[in-house]
């Protein structure tokens, strides 16, 4: 857990140093940035183990940063604010805040709740195997397998079509908008909502050849779905 990666996303260089300074003696790798544009950028390329988010920031606040963060999936959240108000915490956690500090804060409370979170979520979820009808997705071994009656099919997929059936096995019958696909699954320079469509038709050929028709839909002017409810 100390060799975890946090991602730091604080608009006050000397306060971002400060918390920096403190993880890293732990043995934390600490990444920064000084605005919500930045930061999403790394928490995109970097995959951050866990984010530590002030509110107040330029451009984008810390709230939209958070539910970026939360449409690409379950990285944990520790939010920073000079607000007290119960009205901001409730916010906060509301949209998926895995904890809270109001500045001033001591940095050994960063440390220790930093440390209570990753205890809490390290490995959340990375190692489930997820299951949809007679579809096997392996988030560890990057494999995903289709039952059929001669035994278990092993469906060849590109990492970006493998991330893009994981991600949303992880959500069973959410609908997923393609701006969202393309934050939590795609890389840097894909973002184009027809290179999800290409990608989403690739991955329906391949799961239809392999038995799991119907699995992955298609929901007219939103976005895409995985459920077991239309086969």
């Amino acid at each position: 857990m100390n060799n975890a990666l946090i991602l730091i996303i604080e608009d006050e260089p000397e306060i971002a140093e400060i918390i920096g300074t403190y993880l890293s003696r732990e043995g934390f790798r600490i990444i920064t940035a000084g605005d919500g544009t930045v930061g999403l950028a790394h928490h995109l390329r970097l995959r951050p183990d866990l984010v530590v988010l002030d509110i107040k920031l330029p451009g984008q606040d810390g709230y939209e940063v958070l539910a970026a963060i939360r449409r690409r999936g379950d990285t944990p959240v520790i939010m920073v604010t000079a607000l007290a108000e119960d009205l901001d915490k409730l916010q906060a956690l509301r949209i998926g805040a895995d904890d809270y500090v109001v500045k001033p804060f001591n940095p050994l409370e960063i440390v220790a709740r930093a440390k209570a979170v990753l205890r809490r979520t390290m490995g959340r979820g990375s190692e489930q195997m997820l299951r949809v009808g007679p579809l096997t997705v392996d988030p560890q071994a990057y494999r995903v397998e289709v039952e059929s009656a001669e035994g278990p099919v092993k469906l060849d997929l590109t990492r970006t079509e493998f991330r893009i059936l994981a991600h949303m096995a992880a959500s069973l019958g959410r609908v997923f908008e393609r701006s969202e696909l393309v934050d939590a699954c795609l890389p840097e320079g894909e973002a184009l909502d027809r290179t999800v469509d290409s990608h989403v038709s690739n991955l329906r050929r391949k799961l239809t050849a392999a038995g799991a028709d119907g699995l992955l839909t298609g929901v007219r002017g939103v976005g895409y779905r995985l459920d077991n409810t239309h086969g």
